[in-house]
């Protein structure tokens, strides 16, 4: 499959990241308050190891999680986008959305545009039936964007998440689906 390498909603583009995304990215990742619902900030090193991971996902699977751009400034803003879920779980195989933005990005709708412009993309271009999306327990802003974009809380299927200790703070995680069909119905009203 052709890569999607561009996808754009009214404020964002949604992009292929550039070796110059690195510092803007780096900094956010190093940012504990945007880091608070993770395990722990990323070093620089770790921030670059995670865009070459992002890159190696869309070389494999066409698609993965884009860069944000603002459409009026040319800012870097954060991620949004669609991967693979990495570990073994009850709702696996499984496609996840995601997104992370800059701190002083938030508030301004910027996720959910962007998210939903993501989702938009798993469904029509991708043909996916499912898209899911988990965070911990505590993440209510993260929360809040999967229902604005339509996605619905499955409490059976919260899960501890198995790459955090069995008593890591962080470990109980919420998930949320959202179906293809009750995407079009949130479309067509």
């Amino acid at each position: 499959m052709e890569p999607i390498l561009e996808l754009e909603s009214a404020r964002l583009s949604l992009r292929q990241w550039r070796d110059e995304d690195l510092p803007a990215f780096a900094a956010m990742c190093a940012d504990p308050q945007v880091m608070r619902y993770f395990p722990a900030p990323l070093s620089r090193l770790e921030s670059a190891a995670l865009i070459g991971r992002v890159r190696g996902h869309f070389a494999e699977y066409g698609f993965g999680l884009w860069a944000l751009e603002r459409k009026d400034t040319g800012a870097f803003i954060g991620f949004t986008g669609l991967s693979v879920v990495g570990f073994d779980a009850p709702f696996t195989p499984a496609i996840e959305i995601g997104w992370r933005l800059a701190r002083e990005h938030w508030g301004l709708g910027y996720a959910s545009e962007a998210a939903w412009t993501a989702l938009r993309c798993g469904f029509d271009r991708l043909a996916l039936q499912e898209v899911v999306a988990f965070t911990t327990e505590t993440n209510l802003p993260s929360q809040k964007v999967m229902q604005a974009i339509g996605m619905h809380h499955a409490p059976a299927d919260d899960f501890e998440h198995p790459r955090l200790a069995e008593d890591h703070p962080l470990r109980p995680h919420v998930l949320y689906r959202i179906t293809r069909e009750q995407w079009l119905q949130t479309l067509h009203g």
